[in-house]
């Protein structure tokens, strides 16, 4: 599989801008999953994050984007670009089939502000025009209704539960599956 390339020019609006991740933002990702919230529904372990989980993670997603499996985003203020409000992706790419998925978090800071909104819309019509996808799908727990918001605002589709679906805090978790096709994109 060809690896993944971040857009040219960069996605970006007036509310978030969505950039390769650097190594300057070790710091701010650390103390943004240390947030109860982002623990709650984005960090599968029992354990706390650490600094060596952040680098982990930068090289693996590194790794994964020239395996053409994924695209990792930093979600940066437009005018301050150092400043990260979270992180999303387009990820599970699979290309020869024409979808992936899209996932997203934010720093407590960036809630309630439509970042997550904003960078969802700029990668899916990304993701249609340039990689040609068919299909992107969003999960999220059941109980993650500011998740399931964010889809519907960007018209995802709810299609239902998946029971028992993923390993997470030493059990299992069910998840929500929601579809966005080419067209359905909302405003």
């Amino acid at each position: 599989m060809a690896e993944l390339w971040f857009p040219v020019p960069p996605l970006a609006d007036e509310v978030v801008a969505l950039r390769p991740w650097r190594e300057a933002d070790v710091p701010g990702k650390l103390l943004a999953f240390g947030d109860p919230v982002v623990q709650r529904f984005s960090w599968p372990r029992t354990t706390p994050y650490t600094e060596a989980d952040a680098r982990s993670y930068f090289a693996e997603q590194e790794a994964a984007r020239l395996r053409g499996e994924e695209l990792n985003f930093a979600l940066a203020e437009p005018g301050d670009q150092d400043a990260v409000l979270g992180g999303g992706s387009l990820y599970d790419v699979r290309l020869d089939q024409g979808c992936a998925s899209v996932g997203y978090w934010l720093a407590p800071g960036a809630r309630g502000r439509g970042v997550a909104t904003h960078a969802v819309r700029q990668l899916a019509r990304w993701a249609f025009a340039e990689l040609g996808l068919a299909r992107l799908e969003l999960t999220c727990g059941p109980d993650n209704e500011a998740s399931q918001r964010v889809a519907e605002r960007c018209g995802f589709v709810r299609e239902g539960l998946l029971r028992s679906h993923v390993p997470f805090k030493a059990g299992r978790r069910d998840t929500v599956i929601y579809s966005l096709l080419p067209g359905e994109l909302g405003i």
